[in-house]
């Protein structure tokens, strides 16, 4: 599998096999094992997911050698400082059953219960700061964020150490976020495209069919070649062993600038949610 470096020379694989929505459990393991044996050494989590012992679990069972898989959590909400932030991370290396993180996310940017006041840029900093000592003492690989916009980037920034290595955002065909993607290119800041389907909304879009119709290949191969040529990093999500196979096979397809246009403007796919916003 192709990778992209990071900012500190770390290599990430290109394809990542996210697992949002899929229970703890047989089901989460099965997945993972499955993803693994498809060729996927990049595994992306979190711990609101609530399934990081059974994403652990199959990594371990398999054949494969812990340096050679790319393994991604993120902290939740409930964190509030550094402490708890830190407390949280070695928790989640203890449910995965490893040593050591590749990359860890900040997961969003405003949790609902430091959102007066602008308390969320305290709180951000204290995490961030925990996530640059486990990342100093080589616990953790890279770290990053999730969600964040521009605007929660710039808080970030003036106390960070390090800038962030990656942000993971919803990007996909008619949610391309241009200003936030040109934004973190110019901080050397890898773009990850979690929901590269738009939540399923893509599967619902004509003009989509008619693009994948033309080229050969699906609508959900097709969306992930435009997060390919875009130099996003996809985290494709499925349970199918046929659904997980073929979403790595996308190599040979190669999208024209005039279907790349007419992806980006693609109508009625599901956008990001305003971090400052939502219920949680």
């Amino acid at each position: 599998m192709n990778h992209y470096q990071l900012a500190n020379g770390l290599n990430i694989p290109k394809i990542g096999f996210g697992t949002w929505q899929i229970p703890d459990g047989e089901e989460a393991y099965r997945a993972v094992s499955y993803a693994l044996e498809a060729g996927y050494r990049h595994i992306d989590t979190a711990q609101i997911y609530g399934n990081e012992k059974s994403v652990g679990q199959a990594v371990a069972d398999s054949s494969i050698a812990r340096e050679e898989i790319f393994l991604t959590t993120k902290v939740w909400n409930d964190q509030l400082d550094a402490k708890g932030a830190r407390a949280s991370i070695e928790q989640s290396m203890e449910k995965l059953g490893v040593t050591y993180l590749d990359l860890v996310l900040i997961h969003w940017p405003n949790p609902k219960a430091v959102r007066e006041n602008g308390a969320w840029r305290k709180r951000n900093a204290e995490v961030w700061s925990a996530m640059e000592e486990l990342y100093q003492e080589g616990k953790v690989r890279a770290i990053g964020v999730s969600n964040f916009m521009i605007s929660h980037l710039d808080e970030l920034l003036k106390t960070a150490k390090v800038i962030p290595h990656v942000n993971q955002v919803l990007l996909a065909p008619g949610c391309p976020q241009e200003d936030l993607v040109a934004y973190c290119r110019d901080k050397e800041i890898l773009l990850e495209a979690y929901s590269p389907f738009g939540t399923g909304t893509l599967f619902q879009n004509n003009l989509a069919h008619e693009l994948a119709e033309a080229t050969g290949y699906s609508v959900a191969q097709v969306a992930l070649a435009w997060s390919l040529a875009k130099g996003f990093l996809p985290l494709p999500k499925s349970s199918s062993p046929e659904n997980i196979k073929a979403n790595l096979d996308v190599s040979g397809l190669s999208l024209s600038p005039e279907a790349l246009q007419k992806l980006d403007q693609l109508e009625g796919i599901k956008a990001q949610k305003n971090p400052d916003e939502v219920d949680f």
